[in-house]
């Protein structure tokens, strides 16, 4: 699916982000895997962009009251 580069790119976004979830958290984990690998199919391949995505993972929007 992605080239070594890119797989390898994605996998150092994702234990950067991912480096205070326990290893345990499997859902949490997989969950910033998944839009981690959605923004690459996407296009967004930069260092920034993928930390950016994996990070708003980790940050659902609150709910207006």
């Amino acid at each position: 699916m992605f080239d070594a580069e890119t797989t390898a790119l994605l996998r150092a976004a994702h234990e950067e982000v991912c480096e205070n979830i326990p290893v345990n958290e499997i859902g949490a984990r997989t969950y910033v895997a998944s839009k981690l690998l959605e923004a690459a199919a996407q296009g967004q391949l930069s260092t920034d962009a993928l930390k950016i995505a994996a990070r708003k993972a980790l940050n659902p929007p609150t709910m207006a009251r």
